[in-house]
């Protein structure tokens, strides 16, 4: 058990930053970890689910290992960085160790773009229009799990964690142009795949 780690503090933490309350769980403080746990849990099991091959038990498995890392390293995490950042970077590494676990070969692939234009102007705002269809996002996630690695790992962490092109940066160790690059062909990618879902134009 997770909490067996730790000494009882009894404390409110719901008001503290995330970076105070990493620093409190480096001194064995448990309700400090119940509220990082509380905050980013959910969030961070929906990412497994969809980087892991929609495999729940294998996402339940990351999920726990992912906290376990916080509690036995907690020593890792520079305060001056977002925790948040941090955390799913870890996460991020967490996928593709996986993946080279599994001897998945991604190909890699050249981006030219132009930097001056993201994925949310060119294709975005049409995606997102239909979002709130339960239908849509069955076949938009379809399409997803198709996708390699790296822009799988991008798409989710822009669209369904809304981390900044920065924080991705940071998470996935690349400049913020690639970010932007696998962002803006990945969605022109799913837009042409999604292209015989129109809503009716009045």
């Amino acid at each position: 058990m997770l909490s067996s780690r730790f000494r009882s503090v009894r404390r409110d933490y719901k008001v503290l930053g995330d970076e105070v309350l990493m620093d409190l769980i480096k001194k064995g403080d448990q309700s400090a970890f119940d509220e990082l746990y509380q905050r980013y849990s959910r969030s961070l099991l929906h990412y497994f689910y969809r980087m892991l091959g929609r495999n729940e038990e294998k996402a339940q498995d990351f999920l726990q290992d992912l906290f376990l890392k916080v509690v036995e390293k907690p020593h890792l995490y520079d305060s001056k960085r977002k925790f948040s950042t941090w955390l799913f970077a870890v996460a991020s590494n967490m996928c593709k160790n996986e993946y080279r676990r599994l001897q998945v070969r991604v190909k890699g692939s050249q981006y030219v773009a132009d930097m001056n234009v993201t994925a949310d102007d060119v294709v975005m705002p049409r995606i997102a229009s239909h979002m709130d269809s339960k239908r849509f996002k069955e076949l938009l996630y379809k399409e997803v799990d198709k996708l390699d690695a790296a822009k799988k790992d991008t798409f989710l962490l822009r669209y369904q964690e809304h981390l900044s092109i920065k924080e991705i940066s940071e998470i996935m160790q690349v400049s913020e142009g690639t970010v932007k690059s696998r962002l803006f062909y990945t969605t022109k990618k799913l837009a042409e795949q999604l292209k015989a879902y129109r809503p009716v134009e009045y």
